[in-house]
């Protein structure tokens, strides 16, 4: 989430927005004694319809380029040593060999034997189950995605082969008056993708894969799973999920919180996001050298980091010039190799969306929340939620702070020590994310209801 082509935004089956070919890379940046940046060549990415606050995800394609992992492998994931870009191809190192034929074996080339190295062959992992008949003591995870992974028919298999699913579906489209599920199942991308819809949308989806699983495979998070956390908006899903909240009162949250972002900033033109590619071992210097431009910026300009998604991936918001200055910084200082400019419609996860953050708390005061029945990650902190009464409190926090999706991560290996992790709902960008950042941790994706029936093979 290896090929050396462009792909669109969205890593599967639809994107946010098409991804028109990018013409080419960042050119070599300037020296980083500069004061004054000169133009550095940036990326657009251009966009017909209105994006969304967390499609920045997607363009894990850009920066990563993983091959798909056999959910029974542990097997390292190949790293590339370039981006795969606009016909740029990239090198890749050689997937290590774990284990290989004892024998070379050869073949005729213009009339003369020519040796073969051996194919490498993988060892499968002992399998783990985590149903609920043979729970698995190992420290699991379960991650959910975020705002851009939305695509028109998602969950359509689950709702038209499982009872419970068609449940979930019915219910959230229920609690929004029945103007859910047609654009889930029928309406055009661009409505889906309008941050009002593709946020219960991406819910309500991930929520009726989690049902199935538990219905038809026995999971049960509580037994299977220590931990819980989802990327923006999937940290709805991961509360619903825990049973911190009920799905009826989610999706109406999500519905609001996508409508009031939206119009948090009126005048469209002026704001701006930028996704960076960090140079290796520069992210703690790229997060100091943020707050130094951030002070240095004049009135009513403003650049603020959005998302730190992995230690290669930062996304920052803000005003056009802030933003694009920003960028231009950080590239000339060397620190990012490249800027990405995004197609979304308000500058999302900075301070300005404090209207938005305001509406939101308002709302959440009259939601019942619960405690979790297992740890949930906070995006604010990366660190659990400890009590009930702060799951609001971090709720509309996280709608102006930066999304602290690294950190959160790097806790649960650190401090948790989890390795394996569970990616559940459409998309697997996140997915994608933990293969490149973490080669030789086990993630396990559940996208489609294929997935579900394959679980415990």
């Amino acid at each position: 989430m290896a090929c050396s082509t462009i792909r669109s935004v969205m890593v599967d089956k639809a994107s946010v927005t098409p991804i028109a070919t990018i013409s080419r890379l960042v050119s070599k940046q300037t020296s980083s004694s500069s004061t004054t940046p000169a133009a550095i060549p940036r990326l657009v990415i251009p966009s017909s319809t209105t994006s969304t606050s967390e499609s920045l995800l997607s363009l894990s394609s850009l920066f990563t380029a993983t091959t798909p992992q056999p959910d029974d492998l542990r097997a390292p994931a190949p790293v590339l040593n370039s981006t795969a870009v606009s016909g740029i191809t990239s090198t890749s190192t050689t997937r290590p060999i774990l284990a290989s034929a004892s024998t070379a074996t050869t073949t005729k080339a213009s009339g003369s034997s020519v040796p073969i190295a051996p194919r490498p062959r993988f060892i499968p992992r002992n399998r783990r189950s985590l149903t609920s008949s043979g729970g698995d003591s190992s420290n699991w995870a379960i991650l959910f995605p975020g705002q851009g992974s939305q695509f028109v028919g998602m969950g359509k298999d689950l709702y038209d082969t499982y009872p419970v699913a068609r449940q979930v579906v019915d219910e959230a489209d229920d609690a929004l008056g029945g103007t859910l599920k047609n654009v889930m199942f029928e309406g055009s991308q661009e409505d889906l993708t309008r941050t009002e819809n593709a946020q219960p949308a991406i819910l309500t989806t991930s929520i009726a894969m989690l049902r199935v699983l538990e219905s038809e495979r026995g999971f049960k998070i509580e037994e299977s799973c220590k931990h819980a956390l989802g990327h923006s908006l999937g940290e709805y899903s991961a509360l619903v999920a825990t049973k911190a909240v009920t799905l009826h009162d989610a999706v109406k949250l999500v519905r609001l919180r996508g409508q009031a972002m939206t119009k948090a900033v009126t005048n469209k033109g002026t704001t701006a996001m930028s996704a960076l590619v960090v140079r290796a071992d520069k992210l703690e210097s790229l997060v100091k050298a943020m707050d130094e431009i951030k002070a240095s910026l004049p009135a009513g300009e403003l650049a603020e980091i959005a998302n730190i998604n992995s230690s290669f991936q930062v996304v920052i918001s803000g005003t056009v010039r802030g933003v694009d200055h920003a960028s231009r910084m950080l590239q000339a200082k060397k620190i990012a190799a490249r800027a990405v400019d995004l197609p979304v419609s308000a500058p999302f996860h900075c301070s300005l969306m404090q209207p938005a953050a305001d509406e939101m708390k308002i709302a959440l005061k009259d939601v019942h929340f619960q405690k979790p029945v297992i740890n949930v990650i906070s995006n604010v902190t990366a660190k659990p939620i400890t009590k009930v009464e702060d799951i609001s409190d971090l709720l509309v926090q996280q709608v102006t702070g930066t999304v602290q999706w690294h950190s959160s991560i790097k806790y649960l290996r650190d401090q948790e020590n989890v390795h394996d992790f569970i990616s559940l709902g459409p998309g697997k960008v996140l997915a994608n994310l933990l293969r490149k950042e973490y080669p030789l941790d086990f993630v396990k994706t559940v996208t489609t209801a294929e997935d579900i029936q394959q679980w415990a093979l």
